[in-house]
Order: C-alpha cells, then structure tokens, then sequence
C-alpha cells in the first residue's frame, strides 16, 4: 500500500486526486487550512469504505511553524512516503504579511513546498519509487523574479507574485536535486493545464470577474488528473523533470540556472533562521 501526501488536498484536484488514490486502495494523507472541506474529503472517503485510509491534517500552510508541525505528524506515523503532491496555494488581491512576518504567497506557495520537500526527505527515501510532484508554472524566465524584494513589499501585483513563485519553485527543484545527487526520489515539476477548479483565494472585483472566465474556459479536472498521475504512476529516470501540460520543458537552460538556484537556497536558509 502506498502513502501519499497532497497539500492543498481538501479541494479542486487535491481532493480529486485523494479520492482517486482511496479508490485503488491506497493510503492518503491531506492537508487544507479548512475544517468544512477537509470534513468533506472524510465523508467521501467513508462512502468509499476508506475511512481507516484517510487522514485529514488541518494546518494553515502559510505559516512555517503549522508546517514544520504537519510534517513532524507525519514523519512520526509514516514509516515511507510514496508521493508528495505539493499544490497548496491561495490568490490574494491585496498584499498580506503572516504572524510571522512573511508574504503570504511566498510563504505557502514557496516556503512551504521547501520545508515540506526537505522535511519528509527521510521519508520519502524509504519508498520504492518516491517522487515529489510540484504543481505550479515551470519555465519562464529568470527575470520575473525580484531578488531585492522577493515578498513584494513594494508594488504588490498578484499576478506577478503568483508567477514569481512558480519560477522560485523552478529553482527550489533544481537546488533539491542537487542537494541530494544520490537519492532515488524524482522530482517533477507540472502545469497541468488551465483547469476548472475552486481558485481559492481572496479576489477584488476585477480578478473575480477574470477568474469566473478562466473557470468557464478550463478543462475538467478529470483531464488534468491524467497528466498528474502519468508522472506519479511512473515517475521519470532523470532526477528532475518539468512539464507544460504534455510538453516537457529543458530543465538544463537558462530558467533553471544552478547559480541561481544556489542563491535562493541561501537566502532561503537565512530567511528560515
């Protein structure tokens, strides 16, 4: 039997892609900030007959400590993790700093997907054919990012935070892999598609009315569960991967520069210290 763990795992294709896993018979772990849906993720499972195969971890990712908290939970009751499913994120019109004095969006869009990586590091080596699947944006190009500011303190743009993290999450892969040249753990990177989902998040009236489009213009989430579980039925042989829904991108050039990937890796440890 095998353990998955889904950040952002009580909605859109989070909870799709738990329920998928409780069908074939595995075990699953979700992660969501809210308690209705994460309830509502259990009750499926109980109409499935795999209530004892779910486990529900409420936890607002956006702050450090509820996530080294989460992955200390499930380091001490899993033996082996299988899949780490990273897809937690939430939009935010206007800037918003955590309790703990970070930008909401590079906490739990980057920070988190760092912590939860490295953390369970120790679990995911034990699995047979462990993989880490990051869903975000790959690609782009380094200049999106803002290495003087990279919590936007000045100029706050949503869409430009939003794209800013999927390139640090780029560089967050390149740095794991070569963090650990010898482990068998794949790492894969994935835009699935624009998707029918809950685009949960806190919007102003402009961006509700262009997301209310993209929700009309999107596949359905069956379609893009297929692109996730191709890479997490049968991980990839090379150490990182990244995928613009079918297409795969060269994670050798330019956009995932190991200079750059070692820069972030070091403000990120200053930040966390």
């Amino acid at each position: 039997m095998k353990t998955v763990v889904i950040t952002g795992g009580t909605d859109g294709m989070g909870k799709a892609l738990a329920l998928t896993y409780l069908r074939r018979g595995e075990q699953v772990v979700v992660i969501g900030t809210n308690a209705r849906k994460g309830q509502a993720v259990l009750d499926a499972a109980t109409e499935l007959g795999a209530d004892r195969r779910i486990e529900f971890i409420q936890a607002d990712l956006s702050l450090l400590a509820e996530n080294r908290r989460v992955i200390d939970q499930i380091a001490s009751t899993h033996q082996a993790v299988d899949a780490l499913v990273l897809g937690a994120r939430y939009f935010r019109a206007t800037r918003f700093v955590t309790t703990e004095g970070f930008e909401a969006n590079f906490a739990l869009f980057y920070l988190s997907r760092y912590l939860f990586g490295h953390g369970l590091m120790a679990q995911l080596d034990q699995a047979a054919a462990p993989v880490i699947l990051d869903l975000a944006g790959p690609g782009g190009e380094l200049s999106r990012i803002r290495w003087d500011d990279l919590q936007f303190a000045q100029g706050y743009n949503p869409d430009e935070v939003m794209g800013q993290c999927g390139k640090l999450s780029d560089l967050l892969a390149v740095a794991f892999t070569r963090r650990y040249p010898a482990t068998r753990v794949r790492y894969v990177l994935l835009h699935p598609g624009l998707t029918a989902t809950g685009f949960t998040g806190e919007y102003d009236a402009a961006s509700a009315e262009l997301v209310e489009r993209m929700r009309e213009r999107g596949q359905p989430i069956e379609a893009a569960l297929v692109r996730i579980l191709r890479h997490l039925d049968n991980p990839p042989t090379a150490p990182l991967t990244a995928f613009m829904q079918d297409n795969p991108i060269d994670v050798h050039g330019g956009p995932f520069d190991s200079a750059a990937a070692d820069r972030l890796s070091e403000l990120t440890s200053k930040l966390l210290r």
